[in-house]
């Protein structure tokens, strides 16, 4: 809205004129703008060169052609750039430890009610309560069951290494 009114002063604005006098984010302001600017049927802007980008040295102006049968117009915002790549790797990386309880809170409610069970047994029932939230991977089961029998909730049977008991 306060884009809109800036018009009400000039005829035309760069984006820097724009970004100085609203004070709004880059990333913010260049959405914005695409939602003003660039959508078919409802650019209340007009930009020069006319692109789907906002560049540092674009041109906006008030489109005159822009006629409108309703009252009140509705302008839905552009969606926002997607992830960059290291941005995907943190949030992943983040998921991943946020999974890690989940898991050996299963781990540990699978145990308590087994007593004993062998490993395969395990990571199939961890996966199986699990599944509804989200797919484990087996290797980060295994890694969780690691955990879990050195802090001494898990211990590996003297006879059989595949074996696994709960300890309370």
């Amino acid at each position: 809205m306060c884009v809109i009114m800036l018009f009400n002063y000039a005829d035309q604005l760069t984006y820097k004129e724009i970004e100085q006098a609203t004070g709004i984010l880059a990333v913010d302001l260049k959405r914005c703008l695409q939602s003003l600017a660039c959508v078919k049927g409802k650019n209340i802007l007009r930009k020069e060169p006319m692109s789907k980008d906002i560049g540092e040295n674009d041109v906006i102006m008030l489109n005159d052609k822009f006629a409108s049968k309703l009252y009140k117009v509705k302008i839905g915002t552009v969606v926002a750039q997607k992830e960059s790549e290291p941005e995907k790797q943190e949030t992943r990386q983040r998921v991943e430890e946020d999974r890690k309880p989940q898991i050996e809170a299963a781990v540990v409610r699978i145990m308590k009610s087994r007593k004993v069970l062998d490993h395969n047994n395990l990571i199939t029932d961890v996966t199986k309560q699990l599944q509804s939230r989200f797919l484990p991977n087996p290797v980060e089961i295994k890694k969780r069951i690691e955990s879990l029998i050195e802090r001494e909730f898990l211990e590996r049977d003297n006879a059989d290494r595949k074996l696994y008991r709960y300890l309370a």
